[in-house]
């Protein structure tokens, strides 16, 4: 779709980044220590994304600064001063310990309150220690967020959240009617919006190739359930691409899909477009879903055809994430 001949519409731009332990996904969950070699990638990564004009977030786990290497590699990134770290939460390898974890208890709203609030403690403390920041924003391992974990980080002095994953639920958790769009979240009731002006909620981009996301929402639900979903018939419909499901995810999606994403999400009046994805596909593993094999220059090169892209067509201004927060809530 080439934009070039009209008014430039404006639009804020926000790469997030889950920065985390590296494990293969299909096996079970790495209790309570993580390997971090790729936080060794992350300053050349992030010298790239500089190049591009981005100034990411990085959702920082517990995991993450148990090593001397990875905190000096993340040090050498905040000392340049375009960047925000926030906090993101693996209950498997954030102390403290309460047994061993399971897919149920991977989820943080699983959790019974005061676990969260000693892991949510001894996170924030853990971050202030090594890396001298104080994160205010925050991202729930595996997404999700309810009432109890909204409510506990705003009493531990986060003001923006970005656990919500739109159009997605599954059996542990559902962000089924939330905004797709930045919102003022309710405490107790986070999928909603409110006037009181507590918790912004920034949720990462999602949608379908088609304009209506909530009603190809229900369409594609509706044949991943019993009866319909013997038909296979999703699987059909991506690849004719009548109903294709997007991500503004370059783990997920084609640097086309991800270009249709934009266009479509602006033309409905998306202030903002966040990307999202994780600092362990900067390795080689098993876990990068697209099958590439060089894993960092595929990463690379899909956010520098998206980001030129969008330049090319829109006006852009790109934030961490609390900077777009600050300018969308007013």
């Amino acid at each position: 779709m080439n934009k070039a001949k009209q008014a430039k519409k404006p639009i804020i731009f926000v790469l997030s980044i889950d920065t985390e332990e590296e494990w293969d996904w299909s096996g079970p969950f790495p209790q309570r220590h993580g390997d971090v070699q790729n936080i060794l990638q992350v300053p050349a990564f992030h010298t790239i994304l500089s190049s591009f004009n981005i100034r990411p977030t990085y959702f920082v786990d517990y995991a993450v600064l148990e090593t001397a290497q990875s905190i000096e590699n993340m040090q050498r990134v905040i000392q340049q001063q375009n960047c925000e770290i926030g906090a993101h939460m693996h209950p498997w390898c954030n102390p403290p310990y309460f047994g061993d974890v399971g897919e149920a208890q991977s989820h943080v709203i699983n959790l019974p309150v005061e676990e969260v609030a000693a892991k949510v403690k001894a996170l924030v403390s853990k971050i202030e220690q090594t890396l001298d920041v104080t994160p205010k924003s925050f991202r729930s391992g595996r997404w999700g967020i309810d009432g109890k974990v909204m409510n506990l980080l705003f009493q531990n002095g986060f003001n923006v959240d970005s656990s919500v994953y739109p159009y997605y639920k599954n059996e542990f958790f559902s962000c089924i009617g939330s905004p797709p769009t930045p919102y003022w979240a309710a405490l107790d009731k986070p999928l909603e919006q409110t006037t009181v002006q507590n918790m912004f909620e920034v949720p990462v981009t999602v949608g379908f190739n088609r304009e209506n996301f909530d009603f190809w929402n229900r369409v594609h639900y509706l044949f991943t359930q019993p009866p319909l979903s013997w038909t296979r018939f999703n699987g059909f419909a991506w690849h004719t691409r009548l109903m294709r499901k997007n991500y503004l995810c370059p783990e997920l999606s084609s640097v086309a899909d991800m270009i249709n994403l934009c266009d479509i999400a602006i033309d409905k009046g998306y202030p903002m477009l966040h990307m999202y994805m994780h600092s362990s596909s900067l390795l080689e593993n098993r876990n990068n879903m697209l099958g590439q094999s060089n894993a960092f220059n595929h990463l690379c090169g899909s956010i520098e055809q998206v980001v030129s892209y969008l330049e090319k067509n829109y006006e852009v201004e790109f934030c961490t994430i609390s900077e777009a927060a600050d300018k969308l809530k007013s």
